[in-house]
């Protein structure tokens, strides 16, 4: 299986277990690249809450900025991949100053020529209220476009919500 997977959902979904799960079917061992950054209490326990789950048959890649690089790196070793999460990922390049455009097309590409299951966890932010500020609004904007690219290009999308996933795009119906 050289899939891509794209599981969207929103915070506390049940997105990444979701993930976790369908990675874990396939012969270990797995790599997880983390995205997030510990910059604060909330996060640093989420990030620990995500790694409690995870056995000796995971390694993690601490890739905030570097998801391609990563990705590259990750696929010498011919590991399943799990990618968590893309618009942390999206949030780390906004603040970073970085060319969202550039950056997704070096993503798109990588994903495009993969040779390993790639699962890539990604948050859906556009369902709510229109945000009260325009970096709000710029980053729900470009979650969306990003989301909809790597769905592009994705051969699985499931959409979860309360701990339920919905298939939305499937290898196998083709």
């Amino acid at each position: 299986m050289t899939d891509i997977t794209l599981i969207l959902g929103g915070a506390r979904s049940g997105k990444s277990r979701h993930g976790e799960g369908l990675i874990e079917k396939l012969a270990p061992p797995w790599a997880y690249i983390a995205t997030a950054q510990a910059l604060d209490a909330e996060m640093t326990t989420r990030i620990a809450e995500h790694q409690s789950r995870r056995g000796r048959n995971w390694s993690t890649i601490e890739a905030p900025l570097e998801l391609t690089q990563a990705l590259l790196d990750v696929e010498q070793s011919s590991r399943p991949v799990l990618v968590d999460c893309l618009t942390l990922w999206l949030s780390n390049l906004m603040g970073a100053g970085k060319d969202i455009a550039e950056e997704t097309d070096a993503l798109t590409a990588t994903l495009a020529a993969t040779t390993v299951p790639v699962i890539i966890i990604s948050n859906e932010v556009g369902q709510g209220i229109v945000p009260d500020n325009a970096l709000a609004r710029q980053f729900r904007d470009q979650a969306g476009w990003l989301n909809q690219t790597i769905a592009g290009v994705a051969d699985n999308v499931t959409f979860v919500a309360a701990g339920l996933p919905l298939s939305l795009k499937s290898s196998a119906n083709e």
